[in-house]
């Protein structure tokens, strides 16, 4: 799914996110509005793993999501 179709669905996506990353705040999903980058980076920072491994969860939690 790209990143368009991801902004697009948020709003939709922004549960389950928090659901799966609990540590995000409702303001970080917020900021991100579908902007990968971003929520890998506040991944990265609120759980304290390396970026590859915040970027492969995202990756992963986006190839398993419903849409």
């Amino acid at each position: 799914m790209n990143e368009d179709t991801i902004k697009g669905k948020w709003k939709q996506l922004a549960g389950k996110i928090r659901g799966k990353w609990g540590k995000l705040t409702n303001d970080d999903l917020d900021v991100a509005e579908g902007n990968m980058e971003y929520l890998v980076g506040k991944i990265q920072e609120r759980y304290g793993i390396a970026r590859e491994e915040a970027e492969k969860q995202v990756r992963d939690f986006n190839d398993g999501a419903q849409y």
